[in-house]
């Protein structure tokens, strides 16, 4: 398998239309291309939301807490199964997911200098069973209450991919 910053992302305008590929590092290199991304928040029967710890090899906001998993599909890959994928090699988890909103943001990493410019589809999914972490990709995972969620990213925005307040907002404007 090809070295993920060499793996192809699908390019989009901000409708979500297909506009060509790039590969990971040239679509996040500054100012950043938009691009095809995902977001997946698994929901406990307690309501709590899984969040990890993004692993400190992470290119792109390495050890700051976010949600579930992320990623990208490859060009015109259905993102519900490059999502699925994706939470079975992070978190070893498997747990069908729909689709619940889109989140379009930019936001540049001050370690790295890399760029998240992404058209981000988010997902959600029911889920109470163990969670398996590739140490390669999460650092450590908690589960938590979406208002106290909240009330830490206010807090300490810092601690937190910025990302995940978007992500939050979408999940709860689709719960609406």
């Amino acid at each position: 398998m090809q070295p993920r910053e060499q793996q192809l992302v699908e390019l989009v305008d901000t409708a979500g239309g297909a506009a060509g590929t790039a590969t990971v590092e040239e679509a996040h290199r500054a100012p950043g291309r938009l691009h095809r991304a995902f977001s997946v928040l698994l929901v406990d029967p307690d309501g709590r939301l899984l969040l990890q710890q993004r692993a400190a090899v992470k290119t792109r906001f390495a050890l700051r807490w976010a949600n579930a998993c992320c990623g990208h599909p490859g060009p015109g890959e259905p993102v519900v199964d490059a999502a699925a994928r994706r939470l079975g090699e992070e978190l070893g988890v498997s747990t069908p997911l729909q689709e619940v909103g889109v989140y379009l943001y930019q936001a540049a990493d001050p370690d790295s200098g890399r760029v998240e410019f992404e058209y981000d589809h988010v997902l959600t999914g029911e889920y109470a069973g163990p969670v398996h972490a590739d140490p390669d990709e999460v650092a450590d995972t908690e589960w938590v209450d979406p208002a106290d969620l909240a009330r830490r990213i206010e807090r300490f925005p810092d601690f937190y991919a910025p990302w995940l307040g978007g992500v939050l907002d979408a999940w709860r404007s689709a719960a609406r």
